[in-house]
């Protein structure tokens, strides 16, 4: 390790065996960095932690705040720390629901402990689909059965669908509801549509306006509303045999109809697939199929899902203009680039527009 990650690494073992119920000492050995993640910087900590019957080698995940503007919008007054919005809504997630949740270690909002507010979670061992190279092309994914990658795909439904059976009053998100707002799809679109103007600037985009002037003409009313998860697709689910057996990443939490959801996860099959010029995989369910998974373990039909797939489409690329901006502000992409207004996430908006 290097000085300032041993000065780290001591700091956080104190704060570890602060958190940790019966440690005496927590000793924390080193630090690996995942290769994807465009949000919190994530570090997987190594660390030896000793109690009562002894020492024993344990592996945590510390997710820890960066400087840069938080990738998704607010969603209401105050909640600008994105590790804090996920720690949150984690926590009322593993309280109040099977949903599969690392174990939560604690969050730390003073940034004087590891220079940033983080919290750290247990690690859960499992594979991870991934987007580059795609999971489509090479990894465990591609190299299953059709039977396996059929499982994986319903698996995630369903538990997509247990996410959104949560009563997220019960479950205390009433904070993601400020006072004088109503939740659900309205909402969502005048704060995604107020997002993607504000980093836009004085750039046009006439695809992204195309997209949210037709969202706008055809907004349909909200059957339910229901803890929305944000960024639900395989890569956000940890698996083991094809069986999910964790969930992350909710920065992007809101308070929203379940098909909103369901929209993103299907927009992402579309992304992954025709977006990219990839073809389907034997086993893997058609998205008609997958709505009828999803349906079934909801417990009542959700329809035509095209509005909220486009939804989706014009929410990743705003995401992705947000994205290119913060690479140029760290002054690794020149400002003159076209990324942001010529990427897989317009293509598929084009294409579910048009389709």
């Amino acid at each position: 390790m290097t000085m300032d990650q041993t000065a780290e690494a001591a700091a956080l073992g104190r704060w570890l065996t602060d958190h940790i119920i019966g440690a005496r000492s927590v000793r924390v050995d080193g630090f690996t960095t995942p290769k994807s993640g465009y949000s919190a910087e994530t570090l997987m900590v190594d660390a030896t932690v000793t109690a009562a019957d002894g020492a024993r080698a344990e592996r945590f995940v510390l997710r820890r705040e960066t400087p840069d503007p938080p990738i998704y919008p607010t969603q209401a007054p105050g909640l600008d720390v994105e590790i804090a919005i996920q720690y949150r809504a984690m926590h009322s997630i593993a309280t109040h629901s099977s949903v599969p949740i690392a174990p939560l270690i604690g969050y730390e909002s003073d940034p004087s402990v590891l220079g940033a507010p983080f919290f750290v979670m247990g690690f859960i061992d499992g594979q991870v689909p991934i987007e580059n190279p795609s999971y489509l092309r090479e990894g465990f994914y591609h190299d299953a059965t059709p039977a396996q990658r059929r499982r994986l795909i319903d698996g995630g439904l369903r538990v997509l669908a247990d996410v959104h059976r949560i009563d997220w009053r019960r479950a205390d998100l009433d904070w993601l509801n400020p006072p004088g707002t109503t939740p659900g799809t309205a909402r969502q679109l005048a704060i995604w549509e107020d997002y993607a103007r504000r980093e836009l600037g004085d750039r046009k985009h006439p695809l992204l306006d195309r997209g949210l002037a037709w969202l706008h003409r055809h907004l349909p009313e909200d059957r339910e509303i229901a803890i929305a998860w944000g960024d639900p697709r395989p890569g956000n689910m940890i698996w083991r045999d094809f069986a999910c057996v964790c969930v992350t990443d909710f920065e992007a939490v809101s308070l929203a109809p379940p098909e909103y959801d369901l929209g993103w996860w299907l927009m992402f099959d579309h992304w992954s697939h025709e977006s990219m010029g990839i073809e389907h995989l034997p086993g893997e369910p058609t998205r008609d199929e997958q709505r009828a998974v999803y349906a079934d373990a909801l417990g009542r039909d959700v329809g035509d899902t095209h509005y909220y797939e486009v939804l989706a489409a014009a929410r990743y690329c705003a995401i992705v203009v947000r994205v290119m901006n913060r690479t140029v502000a760290r002054g690794q992409m020149p400002a003159d680039n076209t990324i942001w207004l010529d990427n897989p996430s317009t293509r598929c908006l084009e294409m579910l527009l048009d389709g």
